[in-house]
């Protein structure tokens, strides 16, 4: 009498999750507010607010006008281009990819 055994699965490749925009095309990213993320001005603090699900993020210094443009529109570099010349001698060049990069981690920018 044969005897048959199921066969040895295979261990399945764990599933690739996709690189966010940030990583995929630095040069040509358009960062956008993600699906219910939305940029507020709070009147009472006079500052800009992030409001993520479920959560409240203040927003500090010029992050308002950075996440102002985040629209989908613009390229960080137009972006970086942008903000150079509204606050010259500012080091947006360094500073405002990695904040975006930053939020895009977070999941809060496409």
């Amino acid at each position: 009498m044969n005897s048959t055994r199921p066969a040895a699965r295979r261990p399945q490749p764990a599933a690739v999750q996709p690189l966010p925009a940030a990583r995929r095309t630095p040069a040509a990213w358009r960062p956008a507010l993600a699906r219910g993320v939305l940029l507020r001005h709070d009147p009472v603090r006079d500052t800009h607010l992030l409001l993520v699900p479920e959560r409240v993020v203040v927003l500090h210094g010029r992050a308002g006008a950075v996440l102002g443009r985040c629209d989908g529109s613009r390229t960080v570099a137009g972006i970086v281009a942008e903000l150079s010349a509204e606050y010259p001698g500012a080091p947006v060049a360094v500073e405002v990819p990695e904040f975006l990069a930053g939020l895009c981690k977070e999941g809060w920018l496409t």
